[in-house]
């Protein structure tokens, strides 16, 4: 069911149904869109345009409908789905999930048909309120009407954006389609050019920047537009073109040379261009939060980065989505505490970050190779009294971003290990697998837990111990911290766990914030330096950029712009953006993704309790499930609906479906 509110007059009521009945046929707009509005026989035009109530209520709409991936979102179910199982970043390969496995990525190709149908809706209510507005500007001050149309742009870019990202070109509609002031051949409107469309977002979003105010007076809690949030999201737009026309190198052409999938590479320096300058327009406008940090003090910085994410009016907010309980809620907490703080309705450990994605971060113990060093020169397993000895001196956003063995939430230790080895010590510990074995681990030696309802271990000393801990890894329930960590980003501290339960949750969710305006401002930045443009000292200022980055998360700053590459940018935005959902896409972009994702099982991180030395040892491996993903790099065009295409023979499909 699709529920038009805002309607003609009713000399074209005939009209408008018949409108309905072709747009739903060529774009599939599937979606039911139940809304609690007056039948449509009775608000009109003049019901909703003729008074800021009206108009204000429509924009809540456009809003409440843009296509954000957050708390809701998941790849395989699509916007708005109350369920967060099968998490986008256990396909980006920073978390692991029991849920979200290679088997579910493989049905890829069918995972955004609820995206294409929606967004043409939204795209409808957007042509609609530009073309009709106007009519009714008398009522109301020109900087009002502008600031509202400005917000129709707004809308209407991040949702062909959207599409973009996902299928390529796409027809472009900007404009409301009359049947039968259209014939049938008219409306079957085919694909433009990639190009084509990513000018046309620019455009929207260039025309958003322009007519929108610098304070938007609707908005009190940074969930409306403004002229830098505008720009802000133009500069994460115009970097995936740019990057889109770099590094792409799949090609669909129509049958009037227009190439539907794939951007000139010539272009990629206008678009990185463009990504740079709309990021320059926020210089001043906002800052990174800084509230409770605190210089050489790690403690701090850990409980600055904790913070960010649960100040709803901090000054790095750009735009965000607010989710208030009872009336808009999720689930988020429920789905994702640690096993020993799940609440009544049983869920937990939803999302684990990979020993990959830990490995990333400053301050651990590694191998020349970069990887986690657990084992001495010996090699023997290094013996730690604690499990957080290990992460002493890790850089504080990782703690914020990772619950770690052994870390304290809500007041609790985290019990995170694999089990008790109650072999011999002396001499050394052995590794229990040769290296890079993808074996389950050997029985002798081991005391272990299948489920959360364990028997204690009695120790050398009589005290006793769960094999697991509280939140362990658990060898035949999945409901723990399958890769040895648990996530922490995102999550509130202060729920009760009475509380922690299925769409009950109401954190704010943080779609656009300035540390990604620094990220977007520093790649493209670096890209136009590694082209050769000139025009600005672009080496100079990426390095600045992302130092300001490692200096708020207590990483090592970077020495000089000359020690930076490509690689360095994209790993500060993968360890600073983590779990916001943005990672998938960048990968996607920079056409990567098969290649990370080719044959490969992500790595875990094992805590083991040697009983006899009264110690943890770390076995890092390839994660036990031997779960292997597989990109396929036919996925960097998603399909396209058959249902779209079946009743629009100028729609065509997408290269390999």
């Amino acid at each position: 069911m699709l529920n038009f509110n805002f309607l003609q007059s009713n000399s074209m009521k005939n009209n408008n149904l018949k409108y309905i009945t072709v747009i739903l046929g060529i774009f599939s707009l599937a979606a039911c869109r139940n809304l609690d509005i007056p039948p449509k026989n009775i608000v009109q035009d003049a019901d909703v345009f003729s008074t800021t109530a009206g108009i204000q209520a429509y924009m809540a709409r456009l809003y409440s409908e843009l296509p954000i991936e957050d708390f809701r979102y998941t790849p395989e179910r699509g916007l708005n789905f109350f369920w967060l199982i099968s998490p986008m970043s256990a396909v980006s390969g920073d978390a692991l999930s029991r849920d979200q496995t290679h088997a579910q990525q493989e049905n890829f190709g069918n995972w955004s048909w609820s995206v294409w149908s929606g967004c043409y809706g939204v795209i409808r209510d957007c042509n609609y309120f530009i073309e009709t507005l106007p009519k009714y500007a008398k009522n109301f001050t020109t900087a009002t009407v502008n600031d509202w149309i400005g917000e129709a742009y707004f809308v209407r870019g991040m949702t062909y954006f959207a599409l973009a990202k996902r299928f390529g070109g796409v027809p472009i509609v900007t404009t409301v389609l009359n049947y039968p002031g259209e014939t049938i051949d008219q409306l079957k409107i085919p694909r433009a050019s990639e190009k084509a469309t990513w000018d046309q977002i620019k455009s929207d979003l260039d025309s958003a920047t322009l007519l929108l105010p610098v304070v938007n007076p609707d908005d009190n809690d940074g969930t409306r537009a403004n002229k830098y949030v505008a720009a802000a999201f133009e500069s994460r737009a115009m970097l995936y073109a740019g990057s889109i026309a770099k590094y792409n190198s799949i090609t669909l052409f129509d049958a009037k040379n227009n190439e539907i999938c794939g951007i000139p590479s010539t272009d990629a320096n206008a678009y990185f261009l463009a990504a740079y300058n709309a990021a320059k327009m926020l210089d001043g406008k906002y800052s990174l939060y800084m509230k409770a940090w605190a210089a050489n003090n790690p403690d701090a910085q850990y409980q600055n980065f904790v913070d960010l994410f649960s100040d709803p009016g901090g000054p790095e907010n750009i735009f965000v989505r607010e989710y208030q309980y009872p009336n808009s809620v999720h689930g988020y907490d429920a789905y994702n505490v640690p096993r020993q703080l799940a609440g009544p309705n049983g869920y937990s450990a939803e999302v684990n970050p990979t020993l990959n994605f830990v490995d990333m971060f400053d301050g651990i113990p590694k191998n020349p190779d970069g990887t986690i060093k657990t084992l001495d020169a010996n090699g023997h397993y290094i013996l730690y009294k604690n499990t957080m000895d290990l992460f002493a001196n890790a850089e504080p956003r990782l703690r914020a971003t990772v619950i770690l063995p052994g870390d304290v939430f809500k007041g609790q230790q985290i019990q995170i290990w694999r089990g008790i080895y109650t072999g011999p010590v002396a001499g050394g510990i052995s590794p229990l697998l040769p290296p890079g074995s993808k074996e389950q681990y050997p029985t002798a030696n081991l005391v272990e837990s299948a489920t959360a309802n364990q028997t204690p271990y009695t120790l050398p000393d009589g005290s006793l111990m769960n094999p697991a801990g509280a939140s362990g890894i658990f060898t035949g329930d999945q409901t723990c911290a399958i890769s040895g960590f648990s996530v922490r980003k995102w999550l509130d501290p202060n729920l009760p766990t009475s509380q922690v339960l299925e769409n009950h949750e109401s954190q704010t969710w943080i779609e656009m914030r300035y540390a990604e305006v620094l990220l977007n401002r520093a790649e493209a930045a670096f890209e136009l330096y590694l082209a050769g443009q000139t025009g600005a000292d672009y080496l100079d200022d990426a390095f600045n950029d992302i130092n300001q980055i490692r200096l708020r998360a207590g990483a090592v700053l970077l020495t000089s712009p000359g020690s930076m590459t490509v690689d360095t940018i994209r790993i500060e935005r993968r360890k600073e953006l983590a779990f916001e959902n943005k990672t998938w896409w960048d990968l996607r972009r920079w056409r990567i993704l098969d290649k990370e994702q080719n044959g490969t099982i992500y790595k875990v991180l094992m805590p083991f309790y040697a009983a006899k030395a009264g110690e943890y040892f770390f076995d890092a491996r390839y994660d036990e499930r031997n779960d292997v993903y597989t990109f396929d790099p036919r996925w960097y065009y998603e399909q396209i609906p058959q249902s779209v295409i079946s009743k629009n023979s100028n729609v065509i499909q997408n290269p390999g479906y």
